[in-house]
């Protein structure tokens, strides 16, 4: 029997495929196919997430599913679910919705973008939910390879062509430093045991732990890959100009879902699997993420570009992610994952935002705009919510998340989290704050160029749905905690080297009998 997680990935793929088919003049159609393809994978998504998925299943993959592709190597279709992946397939299934819906203002090549924009959706979905290395890369790569042609070719701005080497060319290092790493963690297993069978591997490894030699030389492999791959300072630099040069579509998508590949693949392998690897290097990437929370934000500070303010915004949220994985801790990590969820949905609702100030404006600098709240009310409503839950106020889905990820590393790092906290309520509020007073507030701008607000509660439905979720889970975040924290606690679990005791009730000792006295 096929699991559901396949066909929330083969929808958007078979959308991809049949759209491929229809002649290009019928752009109605081809359009109306993306839309269904990715609302099918999003309405399994939130069937998988709302009703199938049983919470509180310590350590165990749900819905999984297993087909045999090529034995003698090990390697198979095998998909699954815990609690780490099934907010993130949620996720990612509502933004690519989202993303196919706010997509009309392609014009041109519109057949060929919409095919790359669901082979894109389809690739991010199968990430995360294999469990088996080769298709876990392999479904990143899928995802990847569009992103880089998008941005060549319906990319905007006079650096697009910059932007697209640069995004290239540091992702494919990346990709590359991981792949190295997956495979040398396939090599280390017994020839005649070898398999890329995650939950295997995880078994093993937790029976018989990695020589130590091979964990300090393939963890700081998968880390730096996997962190250039996040945006990682100091290899964060191809991020913001990437974002600021694509298309909205495809910055919604990389920078809400595709990026937290990284993290989730730190979590799901390099922890569990080399924790003494991990120990060594886990202060490292504490002080690092500092850059990403700091060094982003006044970064974003200066910046006078909107877009290019939303992505070193989205680098620096990635330093709590980082910040929670350093911790080692239940609560920091289920931090992580809860913050994930909701950049990935921040991320997705600033950039469409942003994309629709774009296509009424024709500009994003800041100093050009002003009092669009009174034009555009809706479209100004949902910026300020936007810009709000980018500073960690209470409602939003990213309270919850970076407040876990902060009391997790508090005990091992107290002095990198009290600057993260003052990165986060000083630096991230002020860059946050100023562009709301600069866009929306003071004197309109340019009275010659009226913007208006979206004209039917259909092109209203995609903004609303991302803002929908982010408050769904900031008042309601045990929806997401309640499922991650069995999960995180088996991975903290092997990461540390703990092992669940059974509490035993002492038996009390036997009475001493008296003795007989004998007869006279």
């Amino acid at each position: 029997m096929n699991s559901i997680l396949t066909y929330i990935i083969l929808a958007p793929l078979v959308g991809a495929l049949v759209a491929l088919l229809i002649p290009r003049n019928y752009r109605f159609v081809i359009r109306s196919i993306a839309l269904l393809a990715t609302f099918s994978s999003m309405a399994f998504a939130m069937k998988m997430f709302f009703f199938d998925f049983v919470t509180g299943s310590i350590g165990r993959e749900q819905l999984t599913q297993k087909i045999p592709w090529i034995p003698s190597l090990g390697i198979n279709y095998h998909v699954g679910v815990d609690g780490i992946n099934v907010g993130l397939i949620l996720m990612g299934a509502i933004v690519a919705f989202a993303a196919v819906c706010v997509s009309r203002d392609i014009k041109t090549y519109e057949k060929e973008f919409y095919i790359l924009l669901l082979v894109m959706a389809g690739g991010i979905l199968g990430a995360f939910a294999s469990l088996d290395l080769f298709f876990f890369y392999f479904f990143h790569e899928l995802a990847l390879v569009p992103t880089f042609i998008m941005i060549g070719v319906w990319g905007r701005g006079e650096n697009k062509n910059y932007a697209t080497f640069q995004i290239t060319l540091y992702l494919s290092v990346g990709a590359l430093l991981a792949l190295i790493g997956l495979i040398a963690l396939y090599l280390q297993l017994p020839v005649d045991t070898r398999t890329f069978n995650i939950v295997e591997l995880t078994k093993h490894f937790k029976a018989q732990p990695m020589a130590l030699a091979a964990q300090q030389l393939i963890f700081p492999l998968l880390l730096f890959g996997f962190g250039i791959l996040v945006s990682l300072w100091p290899f964060h630099t191809w991020a913001p100009l990437g974002y600021a040069s694509a298309p909205t579509a495809t910055a919604m998508l990389h920078a809400g879902v595709l990026k937290k590949f990284g993290l989730y693949g730190l979590i799901r392998i390099a922890l569990p699997l080399m924790p003494e690897g991990a120990k060594s290097w886990l202060h490292i990437l504490a002080v690092l993420c500092l850059g990403n929370i700091i060094y982003c934000g006044f970064v974003a500070m200066r910046q006078r570009d909107l877009n290019m303010l939303i992505g070193n915004s989205s680098v620096a949220h990635m330093g709590f992610c980082f910040l929670g994985i350093a911790s080692l801790t239940l609560i920091g990590i289920t931090g992580a994952v809860t913050v994930m969820i909701a950049h990935g949905l921040l991320a997705a609702l600033t950039f469409a935002l942003s994309g629709y100030l774009y296509r009424q404006k024709a500009t994003l600098d800041m100093d050009k705009m002003g009092g669009l709240l009174r034009q555009i009310p809706f479209v100004g409503t949902a910026l300020v919510m936007a810009m709000m839950a980018g500073c960690g106020l209470p409602g939003f889905a990213n309270f919850p998340g970076e407040a876990l990820v902060l009391f997790g590393a508090w005990k091992a790092y107290p002095l990198v989290t009290a600057l993260a906290i003052w990165g986060a309520l000083v630096i991230g509020a002020v860059y946050m704050l100023r562009a709301i007073r600069s866009i929306l507030h003071g004197p309109v701008a340019n009275e010659a160029s009226p913007v208006v607000d979206p004209i039917s509660l259909w092109r209203k439905m995609p903004y609303a749905l991302l803002l929908g979720f982010l408050i769904l889970f900031g008042f309601f975040p045990r929806l997401l905690t309640d499922k991650i924290r069995p999960s995180a606690q088996s991975i903290v679990e092997m990461a540390t080297g703990q092992l669940k005791v059974t509490k035993v009730e002492a038996v009390p000792a036997p009475k001493p009998q008296p003795k007989a006295v004998k007869a006279q």
